[in-house]
């Protein structure tokens, strides 16, 4: 699996981006042409599997364009529902919910006001990706998603608990890579490769 997160937004990095929908700035824009071109000179890229969100649609759509190949969108890797925390800033959700905040950072189970828990997101994205091993054995898979599904998908691959999601960083348009294998581990090849990025 090729794991993209998208690219920026106004709200990347700043504010808590769930199910809000904000457009690829024109740096994202780039972001996601950016990766698209260094996709596309990677050989048996079998599909493109995206988030339903459009700031998730506009990346895929790029490196589908480059690869010719069509998009295929799973619902499951979508971002975190963040329920009332939507859109405010990190400062602002820690100001308004310091005991929810606290106990979303260390309990899985805990979710924000309204939203998705950690451990509801981790069962959907694994369901997406036992969907995807099954759909294109031995295959290779661009993955655009978000941060939150692609850092589970690594915490997966690497047998890492899922609050292990909060010691790992995602740029927009960074590259993630993970082999799975039917016989034996995972193999996290690439994490957050922004080398196309550069310049």
């Amino acid at each position: 699996l090729l794991l993209v997160r998208h690219g920026e937004t106004a709200l990347s990095g700043i504010r808590y981006s769930g199910r809000g929908d904000p457009h690829l700035t024109a740096r994202g824009r780039d972001q996601a042409e950016a990766v698209a071109s260094r996709l596309s000179r990677m050989d048996g890229v079998a599909a493109v599997v995206s988030s339903p969100l459009q700031r998730a649609r506009v990346t895929a759509d790029a490196i589908a364009a480059a690869l010719g190949v069509p998009v295929v969108v799973d619902d499951d890797l979508v971002e975190t529902d963040f329920g009332r925390w939507d859109g405010l800033t990190f400062e602002e959700v820690r100001d308004r919910w310091p005991a929810e905040h606290a106990d979303w950072m260390a309990d899985p189970a805990s979710a924000p006001p309204g939203g998705e828990s950690v451990a509801q997101v981790s069962r959907r994205v694994r369901r997406a990706r036992d969907r995807l091993l099954a759909a294109y054995p031995g295959s290779t898979v661009a993955v655009v998603s978000h941060v939150t599904p692609i850092k589970l998908l690594l915490c997966s691959a690497l047998g890492a608990p899922t609050s292990a999601l909060f010691r790992l960083h995602l740029d927009p348009a960074g590259l993630s890579t993970v082999d799975w294998y039917p016989d034996g581990p995972a193999v996290v090849r690439l994490l957050n490769d922004t080398g196309h990025l550069a310049g």
